[in-house]
């Protein structure tokens, strides 16, 4: 007897690369459809009749899974898992995977691509070049903003995965002193220090950590007023780790006061 092929869907295969992927392994598996992206509209049409979903950013809720009865499993094409409703999925019993590994490396690179752009400024700089500043300073030195210089300074991570590991070994080629935190053990642990001390003493933080109920908002009001007002803050994680209201009121308040905040949300 021939084993039935189960009917798998691609949500958003367009948020991968722009020239696609080769899914010939996929397909052998089951009846493969593949969709560059999915409208929220459209999510519940194309899921429905697939045992298998793979997704990137398009969200399955509670409500979206109890719609699917035959779904038996979902794989997420990405680090971050918050986009699946996975105490829905563990009640139906239904499997979720994801890619734990894949932007070890390119994340870590992109973080300190915008460490360096913070501390150096190397874009504007550059910018300044190109509209005559440095022919027209009369300087063989015609810097427009103080360069920091990383040596020495102090990089706080909050994340303890492959990311944060590999960051905090480019730190460390920079002679930067290295702090870890994690959003589940706030207080601090073993090899941890405590998000206070995490606030309080860097002169970087960056976040390299899942997003959970329980982490949502972490860097707020009370984490931003304990920041040095020169500390750069970077996140190349998932947008809600910060709480954008108390962020925005940190940094109205820090440019009224004259001491701008140095943040990228990436």
């Amino acid at each position: 007897m021939t084993a039935l092929r189960p009917n798998i869907a691609v949500l958003d295969e367009g948020r991968l690369l722009d020239d696609g992927l080769d899914w010939n392994a996929v397909h052998a598996l089951g009846n493969l459809t593949i969709h560059p992206q999915t409208p929220p509209s459209e999510i519940l049409s194309r899921a429905a009749g697939k045992q298998i979903i793979l997704t990137n950013k398009t969200p399955l809720d509670a409500a979206t899974l109890d719609a699917l009865p035959e779904l038996r499993f979902i794989s997420v094409l990405a680090t971050g898992f918050n986009i699946v409703d996975t105490a829905a999925a563990r009640a139906r019993g239904i499997p979720v995977s994801n890619v734990p590994s894949y932007g070890s490396d390119s994340v870590a690179q992109h973080t300190f691509a915008l460490i360096l752009e913070l501390a150096n400024h190397v874009g504007q700089h550059a910018a300044a070049v190109s509209r005559g500043h440095w022919s027209q300073s009369g300087s063989w030195s015609a810097p427009l903003t103080p360069i920091t210089e990383l040596h020495g300074l102090r990089l706080g991570l909050i994340g303890r995965g492959r990311i944060a590991a590999r960051v905090a070994n480019i730190a460390s080629a920079f002679g930067m002193e290295v702090l870890l935190a994690s959003a589940s053990h706030p207080e601090g642990a073993d090899g941890l220090v405590s998000l206070d001390q995490i606030a309080a003493s860097s002169d970087i933080v960056s976040l390299h950590c899942q997003l959970t109920e329980s982490n949502r908002g972490i860097i707020n009001a009370g984490f931003l007023a304990r920041m040095k007002p020169s500390a750069f803050l970077i996140n190349t994680a998932r947008g809600a780790l910060i709480n954008e209201h108390d962020l925005a009121r940190a940094l109205i308040q820090a440019f009224l006061s004259g001491t701008p905040i140095n943040v990228v949300n990436a």
